[in-house]
């Protein structure tokens, strides 16, 4: 048994200072081990270049885009170093494979900053809903027309639905007066042209979506 308890008693300070050193409570430490998030890996960069490139032959483009012919390799290599830049793959299901003489770091550099101007300009439009009765009071009305404009001046598209009931649904002239003013009271904001009055009853709804005239670029 004494064996047994002095185990114990080493397996405790070996937590105790475990925890310690991670600044936490010691009945926590298994606890919080075991919801550790794996390491994600990235994908690797798949471009082959120099010494990478193992074909018969090549056909080289130099850096100024100049064809310098089919060759080894391994002289194209030589090309490239004696002009202190690399070369790299970049057609490699061509027949032979094309390869370029260029400054790869400089290359992969630009391509991530294209990519971060691409995405700055990208804009993701969404479809927002607004909902009015044929009835509407003029407070609701107002409010819900702001609800549009602040969403087309994000640089969204609206859906501006007109819902009937009952003995409504005989007049649909309602929803028509509705659609028709809230284009009025939006159209600096909108783009495209709108024609309300075409408008037709889809089983008890009416609706007309509305395009931002400018969007918004992504941050």
């Amino acid at each position: 048994m004494l064996p047994r308890f002095f185990c114990c008693v080493r397996f405790c300070q070996t937590e105790l200072r475990i925890a310690r050193a991670l600044g936490r409570a010691p009945g926590r430490v298994q606890e919080e081990a075991s919801i550790i998030k794996p390491t994600v890996k990235r994908e690797e960069d798949k471009t082959r270049v120099n010494h990478q490139i193992r074909t018969r032959q090549v056909r080289v483009v130099d850096e100024e885009g100049n064809q310098l012919g089919i060759m080894d390799p391994r002289d194209a290599i030589r090309l490239a170093e004696e002009r202190d830049l690399d070369l790299v793959e970049v057609a490699p299901k061509a027949e032979p494979p094309v390869c370029r003489i260029m400054d790869y770091g400089k290359y992969k550099y630009e391509q991530k900053r294209r990519v971060r101007e691409s995405r700055k300009n990208q804009h993701t439009v969404s479809l927002k809903e607004i909902k009015f009765r044929p009835k509407i009071d003029k407070h609701d009305f107002e409010y819900k027309k702001n609800h549009v404009r602040e969403f087309l001046s994000e640089g969204n598209k609206v859906k501006i639905t007109v819902m009937f009931r009952g003995r409504e649904m005989a007049h649909p002239e309602f929803g028509r007066e509705i659609l028709i003013k809230v284009v009025e009271e939006t159209s600096d904001l909108c783009t495209g042209d709108y024609n309300p009055e075409n408008s037709r009853l889809e089983g008890r709804n009416m609706s007309l979506v509305l395009t931002p005239s400018k969007l918004i670029p992504a941050k």
